[in-house]
């Protein structure tokens, strides 16, 4: 297969290698939202149905998860990925279902596959349209997170279509008027009260109160610190910036009050006035507040970083507001970051949501499936409990993949950590396909609380050896005939033990049991078995 001329490896390697840019900002502590402590398991539309789904096909589809077994096998959630929606938002402004497809409504199907006992996710992008080019969630963020939450929706897949990049340039900064919500008066704190670094700078400005404004805070080169603002009592906030108005250009800044980053973007300005005024709610606190003013932009990397914190940011919000006006437990969002591995999201991914893309889109061939698997083989650091990589969907049951590639592809899944996301027509789905994705011993090793991913030890002959620690002081060894032809396979289990990373304890004798035969051995040192055509074992040791 070739994409746009291109052999699979040149095309993934053009994607994946946007040179040095990378997002160096620090966004924050780790998002931890309580959900997705062992990699998220359900079914999404898009492999199988791409455009043509509608609430029928839906809630048949949750109905044969549960009939046949993938729900009691782990597989909670049925995502509804690109076209569920209108190309029109409601007269709130809301994202709606498509009006003839859905026209009971979203929150009608939620509540129906709720009783069946599953959990239901959806689809947008992190850009003005979708894939599809339906209305998409870039500068609407908090709106639709709510609404989301409102309809009970509880994993949120998030692409990367028609993405804008945030401006490295900030905007010319005057003064901070703070007053809290619901009063008029409150406090103004003129910008020479800061505490400036880097080339951010005082410039005079007759015509403005106060007299000066701060410039130098554009592309992550200078800070201003306001560290003394003081207020009577906690609670929300209006905090409003006061620009000077230049440029015909867009703007970005971040004010990082009390470590919560609140972002503030600014359209080109017309010039009938000198000055405009851009506000959020901030929570302060009681007496002594610190906040900085920065616009951390320096390349589309850092950009992406800060959007997708944005929504993960507005879902937490979204489900907490949504549980206290109902009085209800909270129903959190599983964040899923479909960034493509462009930006490396696996470098700020952990801060920013659940788990994240580390590739282009998967399809059902061979050869690009292992193009997926062998990039995010690499990236075994940076997985782990709240936080995984993502090399996309399953693509097992579906095109001409072969039953031992299919066994194969579940099995490197299975050991990467990654999400168990199924992507076949369950209604119809043969049962060699359905042994396979229910096979409860990989699924304990992708679901193994320890959450650590597993580790390429050893690439010969078109074969990987990979190695999983576990929590209970065991150890999962995967032999992945990634090539066509049969091998003879041959694992020193001292080089596993001395691995710093597998840290496995040294034994006198190892038993070893396959995971998918049942069939156990027993040996001092040596594992040796042959493989055919594509074929894996899995052995827990």
């Amino acid at each position: 297969m070739k994409r746009n001329g291109m052999c699979p490896s040149c095309y993934l390697k053009m994607l994946l290698t946007p040179g040095k840019r990378q997002a160096k900002l620090d966004i924050g502590e780790k998002y931890d939202n309580g959900v997705a402590l062992t990699p998220p398991m359900g079914w999404a539309s898009w492999n199988t149905f791409k455009n043509n789904i509608d609430e029928d096909l839906i809630y048949d589809t949750g109905k044969a998860m549960v009939e046949k077994g993938l729900l009691d096998a782990g597989y909670k959630f049925i995502n509804l990925d690109d076209n569920w929606h209108s190309n029109m938002r409601d007269e709130n402004g809301n994202l709606q279902g498509d009006l003839v497809r859905f026209k009971n409504g979203i929150p009608s199907l939620v509540a129906k596959l709720n009783d069946l006992g599953l959990k239901v996710g959806i689809y947008s992008s992190n850009g003005t349209l979708t894939c599809e080019n339906l209305p998409a969630s870039l500068h609407n963020e908090e709106k639709d997170a709510l609404n989301f939450a409102r309809w009970g929706i509880e994993y949120f897949k998030y692409d990367f279509c028609h993405n804008e990049q945030y401006s490295k340039y900030a905007p010319l900064v005057y003064a901070l008027e703070i007053v809290k919500v619901g009063e008029k008066q409150g406090i103004v704190v003129n910008c020479k009260q800061a505490k400036l670094d880097g080339l951010a700078k005082f410039m005079p400005e007759e015509k403005l109160d106060g007299g000066y404004y701060i410039s130098g805070l554009d592309k992550a080169r200078g800070v201003a610190t306001f560290d003394s603002v003081s207020v009577d009592e906690d609670g929300e906030y209006v905090l409003t910036i006061c620009i000077k108005k230049k440029g015909w250009y867009n703007k970005t800044l971040v004010a990082k009050v009390n470590g919560a980053n609140h972002i503030y973007e600014f359209p080109h300005q017309k010039f009938w006035n000198l000055t405009a005024r851009f506000q959020q709610i901030v929570h302060l606190n009681k007496g002594v507040n610190v906040i900085q003013l920065y616009n951390p932009v320096t390349c589309r990397a850092d950009s992406a970083a800060l959007q997708y914190y944005k929504m993960g940011q507005a879902l937490k919000k979204a489900t907490k507001r949504v549980a206290f006006e109902r009085g209800e437990e909270e129903k959190p969002i599983t964040f899923s970051i479909c960034e493509w591995g462009l930006n490396k999201p696996y470098k700020w991914g952990a801060k920013a949501g659940n788990l994240w893309r580390t590739t282009p889109d998967i399809n059902p061939n061979w050869k690009w499936i292992v193009m997926l698997y062998k990039h995010t083989a690499k990236l075994y650091e940076y997985s782990g409990v709240g936080g995984w990589n993502d090399p996309d969907m399953l693509e097992v049951g579906n095109g001409k993949l072969t039953y031992d590639q299919n066994k194969s592809h579940f099995s490197a899944w299975c050991m990467l950590n990654a999400p168990l996301i199924l992507g076949n027509d369950l209604r119809s789905v043969k049962q060699d396909v359905l042994d396979i994705v229910t096979n409860k011993n990989l699924i304990a090793i992708n679901q193994d609380p320890l959450g650590k991913q597993a580790k390429v030890i050893k690439r010969s002959g078109g074969v990987d050896i990979l190695a999983k620690p576990l929590a209970d002081n065991k150890t999962a060894i995967c032999l992945f005939n990634k090539r066509g032809g049969n091998k003879k396979v041959s694992v020193d289990l001292q080089k596993i033990v001395n691995d710093e990373y597998v840290k496995m304890n040294h034994k006198n004798q190892y038993t070893l049991t396959e995971q998918w035969s049942g069939e156990t051995i027993k040996t001092d040192r040596k594992l040796s078995t042959s493989l055919n055509s594509y074929e894996t074992k899995v052995y827990i040791v």
